[in-house]
């Protein structure tokens, strides 16, 4: 009896835990089909050319929002490259620089740190990745965003493009800085994590083959890792690609696509990402069409998070094969 008691607890909990489960897949699976139907109307109306460029995307915005009352008039015109264009810039750029760093780090702090800074490190890294991402933006839009507008912008440098173009110091080059801050304590948490994972026996062997400490952290120990570095990326992609309190702070907020042609002026040129563009217009999405555009930025985050997703899971695979748990 008591064996079958403990069967049956073991069943409703079981149950329990898989209905659960089923109700978080059926929540956000409503959730994405709930985004997807509000969307619809505007790609529908625009087709392709939704991702497309021409025109001045902050002045179509505006349009759709003052569309008429009557449905049938409704304006759903927009071309949202510049937007896109800012997205990938900004996530692209800011993981890259990421990556580098985060893995540098990493290294230092599993294979060379000594014990004392390594228990001062590792908990302060894994705070920073806690801080809430608007803690980021005051610092940007209090501290960098007024001096590069009062130190690094010259004159001469904003007459250049103020028929095109207002420099205030809210930029592409702000919004790298803070976005790699912000993210980069995410990557080296979870680099380190997959370095540590790393069997102990490789890093021994080849020290017995008479490879210095330094070798055998680049060519063993991290390309052993390699999976869980992708995956770091791809996590850190998929938080900056959603992230958009804090670069609608330091951004400069418009709908512009900066140009490399202008040097390097186009550090200092403003943008503006989806989840930006959605946080700066979420007071207009009772205006039905206007809604239904921001319903649409948010469907496209969504798939470029899904992607991300199935991109890290993928990531991880070929180092599970070794015995390496992430």
């Amino acid at each position: 009896m008591p064996q079958s008691s403990a069967a049956r607890s073991e069943r409703r909990a079981e149950r329990s835990l898989g209905a659960l489960s089923s109700l978080v897949l059926v929540l956000i699976t409503a959730m994405c089909l709930f985004v997807l139907l509000k969307a619809w109307p505007s790609f529908s109306h625009n087709g392709p050319m939704w991702f497309g460029w021409g025109g001045n995307v902050d002045d179509q915005l505006a349009a759709i929002f003052n569309s008429p009352a009557n449905p049938a008039k409704w304006d759903y015109t927009i071309r949202t490259w510049p937007i896109l264009y800012a997205t990938a810039l900004l996530t692209i750029v800011s993981v890259a620089i990421g990556i580098v760093v985060s893995t540098l780090a990493a290294v230092f702090i599993v294979e060379f740190a000594p014990p004392s800074v390594k228990r001062v490190v590792s908990p302060v890294v894994r705070l920073l990745a806690a801080v809430p991402s608007v803690i980021y933006g005051l610092i940007g839009i209090l501290v960098l965003v007024p001096f590069v507008g009062n130190h690094l912008i010259g004159d001469g440098r904003k007459n250049s493009v103020t028929f095109v173009v207002q420099l205030s110091g809210a930029s592409l080059g702000v919004a790298v800085v803070i976005l790699t801050l912000m993210i980069t304590p995410i990557m080296i948490a979870i680099i380190a994590d997959a370095l540590r994972a790393v069997p102990n026996g490789w890093k021994e062997g080849a020290l017995a083959l008479g490879a210095n400490r330094w070798r055998v952290m680049w060519t063993v120990v991290v390309r052993s890792a390699r999976p869980a570095i992708i995956a770091a990326a791809v996590i850190a992609a998929a938080r900056a690609i959603g992230e958009g309190i804090m670069l609608a702070m330091v951004s400069g907020s418009v709908g512009f696509a900066p140009n490399p042609l202008d040097g390097i002026t186009f550090v200092f040129e403003p943008l503006r990402p989806y989840a930006a563009t959605i946080v700066d217009n979420a007071e207009g999405l009772s205006v039905k069409p206007f809604g239904q555009t921001i319903y649409a930025m948010a469907a496209v985050l969504l798939f470029a998070s899904l992607m991300l997703s199935l991109g890290g899971t993928l990531a991880k695979r070929p180092l599970r094969k070794y015995g390496v748990r992430l």
